[in-house]
């Protein structure tokens, strides 16, 4: 009789199960799905009930192979994928395929990777849950559907190889629809006045007008600012109210996949996949030195805020010890989860609570460990005692104007020791005053505003509102993110999204011609009906007929009625050369404004959008119309340009007919032993800088600094960066063990030892 096997998702997760189970199991991954629809036909049978035609993904054969021949000598087949609904749908298509072994398939899950956790699996085995794998399925037929009929429309009106998709599409229009209302945005003028006050003891504090001649503050002209200063200036300020009150501030619930993603994102400035996927590590296990493999948190996809009494427990004892009893609450704290949310998974926590961030430092690396810190302080703090504040409000009137003033004193940390100060909750002291007092101003002071648009997202507000509106799920948000980013129908500029002139234009289309696909409230509403199938409420084929009932006929109407912006879409720019309109067309690296006149004027230029939306050509830079040598395919000027997303490159002045380009080089060799490649400026899709070989892939040598060719004086680094930073430019060594560093235009050996 063989072992009994346990087959897993990720080859990481083999090694730490293996750790605590030893030989007495048989452990394989599936290394994720290992079936799905085929990559180049619908693969859906719409005429028999929508059936799936699956296939063994390519590439994933010898896995298949692999875990037959595990489960013909197994005894046993426990099915061990993530506890969602992929994961039971990786279980069922994994349950067909080692079918054919004649021996009991059970499926078990856990929401972390720890010895009791396993075994307690092991011990209460079930069945593949159906209604959840079918709501994955028809999840999936559903974007199936969606991609595979409505992009080949998008190829022939707007431009070949790209595509559209159920959820991101939404997600694409909540980023344009922002735009469209910053570019309708007014602003309006306003003013504020400020008062600089001083009482017979310290510290000065200021005091800011909320009304003036008994009304809310409404100035709006600095006619009105000057008048208003008039009627204020030379008037006593006196105080007219004072208020003292306790305040107390609860702590934030640990961590569910959104708020992980939004806060690892305001803290860290990592992107949601970025996060996703170090999380995915820290859940599997990594090696801790003589601990061995060890998991740290448990499963990150999940938004329930419900965590374990024992991991409840472990907190209180830890808090107690460490922290002292005032920091525990009188009554330990429980976490309401959001009305739909799926409670078979507990928050994201650490698993072991102590083991501190300070254990692992040392041993993770960096992102890892940042990350790790963020999960562990934010579950102790969500256990803890609430912080105390001291509040005063004061109000002081000076002829027509009331000025408020408010300060605050911490009286007791709580879980602000942990988790760190909040935006507003730094110390703002007032002086001891009383009502009647009358204060020194020392300096009255007005200034000019004007009403902002709407913010742009970011990715922490971008998944707080899809969240809040319910589209997609915490498995999904990454993905969507991701998508927009990859298919460059959005761009990040300075942490937010702008949407290209691609995007947009897809948006606007399918907005126009898919109401139902691009409605919030549709889309929000689907992800519900999704879930009544997991609930057995609702059947999966009605849902999918239900859906292509208006969908098959809007899809027809479109194909015909869409507009057809593959030649260009019109502005209002008149071509200098000829006098044509020039349009806006989508070429392979990127938007860009050409002639209609093609292909008898071939006049082209880069452009960007004014605040209200209009064209605006760009002129070319003096970088741009310096020539930096003859073009060896056409033997025209070529130039420095930039693109999309920031690194300059050479490219011929006779594009788009040439479309000769090569990096901008920095003349500085490859520093790796071996390599003859040069260092060349580049940058990611998310539009930082970098320098990096260009014998890539064969080397993958890259710094974030300009490279300069010079070896280092205390190391064995064969080139310095030159860095800017918070003291000015500095040329120091890329070797993060070295600190060796000077001024720009200091001497070699100006170096710096340890500080």
């Amino acid at each position: 009789m063989g072992k009994d096997l346990i087959i897993v998702e990720s080859p990481a997760k083999v090694k730490t199960i293996k750790k605590f189970l030893g030989n007495a199991y048989a452990v394989e991954a599936s290394v994720g799905h290992v079936r799905d629809l085929p990559s180049k036909k619908l693969g859906v049978d719409e005429k028999d009930d929508f059936a799936p035609q699956y296939q063994i993904i390519p590439g994933k054969q010898k896995v298949v192979s692999k875990l037959k021949e595990a489960a013909a000598s197994a005894s046993t087949i426990y099915l061990a994928p993530d506890p969602d609904r992929e994961g039971e749908a990786i279980a069922w298509h994994v349950a067909q395929i080692v079918q054919e072994a004649g021996v009991p398939v059970h499926r078990i899950q856990f929401n972390e990777i720890t010895a009791k956790a396993v075994r307690e699996a092991l011990s209460h085995p079930r069945d593949i849950n159906e209604k959840l794998f079918l709501s994955q399925q028809a999840r999936r037929i559903l974007d199936r559907l969606v991609g595979y009929k409505v992009s080949p429309i998008l190829w022939q009106k707007v431009k070949s190889g790209i595509s559209a998709g159920r959820v991101q599409s939404v997600a694409l229009r909540l980023v344009v629809d922002r735009e469209k209302e910053r570019r309708a945005f007014v602003p309006v003028e306003y003013w504020n006045f400020k008062a600089r006050l001083a009482a017979d003891s310290p510290p000065e504090f200021e005091a800011e007008l909320a009304k003036y001649q008994g009304k809310k503050l409404e100035i709006g002209s600095a006619e009105a600012a000057a008048a208003a200063e008039a009627a204020i200036t030379g008037q006593p300020f006196v105080v007219t109210a004072v208020t003292e009150k306790e305040r107390k501030k609860s702590p934030p619930p640990p961590f569910i996949t959104s708020t992980l993603q939004q806060a690892a994102n305001q803290r860290l400035g990592y992107s949601a996949k970025r996060t996703m996927g170090a999380a995915q590590k820290l859940y599997e296990g990594l090696e801790l030195g003589d601990s061995g493999t060890v998991a740290l948190i448990t499963y990150m996809r999940t938004d329930s805020t419900r965590i374990a009494d024992e991991a409840r427990d472990a907190a209180r004892e830890y808090i107690t010890e460490a922290l002292g009893p005032d920091y525990y609450p009188e009554k330990a704290r429980h976490f309401r989860s959001k009305a739909g949310a799926q409670d078979a998974h507990e928050a994201i926590r650490p698993i072991d609570v102590r083991i501190t961030p300070a254990d692992v430092k040392t041993l993770l690396p960096k992102d890892l460990f940042s990350l790790y810190k963020l999960i562990w302080e934010r579950f102790v703090a969500s256990q803890m005692a609430e912080a105390r504040f001291w509040d005063t409000a004061v109000d002081v009137t000076a002829g027509p104007g009331l000025f408020k003033a408010k300060g605050q004193r911490l009286i007791f940390p709580g879980y602000l020791k942990v988790y760190g100060q909040e935006a507003g909750d730094e110390a703002k002291s007032l002086p001891k005053l009383d009502k009647g007092q009358e204060l020194t101003l020392l300096e009255l002071k007005k200034e000019q505003k004007f009403t902002q648009p709407p913010p742009r997202y970011t990715e922490a507000s971008l998944v707080r509102e899809l969240e809040e509106k319910g589209i997609g799920r915490p498995s999904t948000y990454a993905a969507i993110i991701s998508t927009l980013i990859d298919r460059d129908y959005a761009r990040l500029e300075e942490k937010h999204f702008v949407p290209s002139e691609l995007g947009e234009t897809v948006s606007d289309l399918l907005a126009e011609h898919f109401v139902k696909i691009m409605d919030v409230g549709f889309t929000a509403g689907m992800e519900e009906a999704l879930d009544a199938v997991a609930d057995g409420r609702t059947d999966w084929v009605n849902l999918l007929k239900d859906f292509t009932e208006d969908f098959n006929p809007t899809l027809a109407k479109a194909a015909k009625d869409m507009a057809k912006v593959k030649a260009g879409k019109e502005t209002d720019v008149k071509c200098e050369l000829c006098g044509k309109p020039m349009v806006i067309r989508f070429g392979k690296a990127g938007e860009f404004l050409g002639c209609s006149g093609y292909p008898d004027c071939k006049n082209t230029k880069e452009f960007d959008r004014a605040p209200d939306g209009a064209v605006i050509p760009r002129e070319r830079k003096a970088e741009e119309v310096a020539s930096v040598g003859a073009c060896p395919t056409c033997g025209k000027d070529l130039v420095v340009k930039k693109s999309r997303t920031g690194s300059r490159f050479i490219a011929c002045t006779g594009w788009p007919d040439c479309k000769y380009t090569k990096p901008l080089s920095t003349g500085v060799p490859c520093p790796k032993e071996g390599c003859s490649g040069t260092l060349v400026e580049k940058s990611s899709k998310r539009g930082k800088v970098f320098y990096a070989c260009d014998a890539y892939p064969q080397c993958d040598f890259a710094v974030w600094d300009w490279p300069i060719n010079e070896p280092c004086p205390q190391c064995d680094s064969k080139i310095l960066v030159r860095k800017k930073t918070r003291d000015g430019e500095l040329i120091t060594c890329p070797s993060k063990s070295c600190r060796y560093k000077r001024a720009v235009g200091g001497k070699k050996d100006e170096g710096e030892g340890e500080e």
